[in-house]
């Protein structure tokens, strides 16, 4: 398109208006998540909340996070009519950009890990986008780069650009609506927010949101045992996973330190490993009710650490934590003992502990 043909400036100006109009529409008939208090007996001077982001349109927490980067790359200008929008993705932030995607009538394609669980992958086309595949999971950078320059369209990058998407300093970030939700609670201002990272850009957000706020509020960050950034946190020499490690935690770790993660804003990460992560995965769905993701053990895991360690010294408080996705993702996975044991994963013993903390 020429720069000096206003006719056409004019119509891609007023498609870019009317897309954000969708989007800002769609964000305004949705109500907000919910907060559940999960009591612990246990430990009576600690509450423990879970902000379920389950309860999206499009099932999880990164709803958020496309809602953000579509708004990004159109106020940018990025995306116009006709784009072909690309994305690489362990799966749930996919399936959230299809959502928008569709809303617009763009063309989406999702590059995936090959090992991603089908269930994500029929979301991804339920919403109308298409899946490309690819056996190993350290080249769906450069295939989505690829798939871009073929097709004309957008990468929308969510590794380089989650950090600074979201306006972290409100606009109803995730981190406004926990403190607002917690106002009435008997610990308002949380102790600890835990939260996983596999952009970075929750982490990032949270973690700039209580400093600009001067919250006491500390950010603590679970990382599966087997990723890249709490290792980079430790002491910010390793950038890069030694080849054959990886977790079977999707949606969070990363083999590489990724560009929007940022290990300033976090206070503390705690290490999780895969089995402990399954094990209170499963104790926290029975609690509930109701089946949750991998992430969300890594959270719960990590939180009863902290809970545990409040607790020897006396303090009273409170502890926020995220309840990333729904389970029902994850039921040929995480779900599946025979999937768990070809994969040497003793999930038990961390599902007797869990069980008991939660129990009291």
């Amino acid at each position: 398109m020429a720069r000096g043909d206003n006719g056409c400036e004019a119509t891609r100006r007023a498609w870019l208006d009317e897309a954000v109009r969708r989007i800002e529409a769609d964000f305004n008939r949705s109500a907000d998540t919910h907060l559940i208090h999960l009591p612990l007996p246990r430990y009576p001077g600690i509450d423990l909340y879970l902000k379920d982001e389950s309860s999206h349109p499009t099932g999880s927490l990164k709803h958020r996070l496309a809602r953000s980067l579509f708004l990004y790359a159109l106020c940018n200008a990025w995306i116009g009519p006709g784009t072909t929008v690309i994305e690489a993705s362990s799966g749930s932030t996919a399936v959230s950009e299809a959502y928008f995607a569709r809303m617009l009538g763009l063309r989406f394609i999702a590059v995936v890990p090959a090992s991603t669980a089908a269930p994500k992958l029929d979301a991804i086309r339920f919403h109308g986008g298409e899946i490309h595949a690819v056996d190993d999971p350290r080249t769906v950078y450069d295939v989505a780069h690829r798939l871009a320059a073929e097709t004309g369209g957008h990468y929308l990058d969510q590794f380089t650009y989650a950090e600074r998407a979201t306006d972290w300093r409100g606009n109803n970030n995730i981190a406004e609506s926990i403190f607002a939700q917690m106002a009435e609670e008997r610990y308002p201002t949380p102790s600890w927010i835990v939260c996983g990272a596999g952009t970075g850009g929750t982490s990032a957000t949270i973690g700039r949101f209580l400093r600009y706020r001067r919250h006491a509020t500390r950010l603590c960050v679970a990382d599966p045992e087997h990723s890249i950034f709490h290792r980079h946190f430790a002491d910010r020499g390793e950038t890069v996973l030694p080849e054959g490690c990886c977790s079977c935690i999707e949606g969070i770790g990363r083999p590489r330190v990724e560009p929007s993660f940022v290990p300033s804003v976090i206070d503390r990460m705690i290490p999780v490993a895969d089995a402990d992560s399954i094990g209170a995965m499963r104790a926290l769905s029975r609690r509930l009710g109701r089946n949750v993701g991998g992430s969300t053990g890594t959270n719960l895991w990590a939180c009863l650490r902290i809970v545990e360690e409040m607790a020897a010294r006396g303090e009273r408080g409170s502890i926020v934590t995220l309840l990333c996705d729904g389970g029902d993702r994850y039921a040929c996975t995480y779900y599946q003992d025979a999937w768990l044991a070809e994969r040497g994963i003793g999930w038990i013993d961390a599902d007797g502990a869990t069980t008991a903390a939660l129990a009291g």
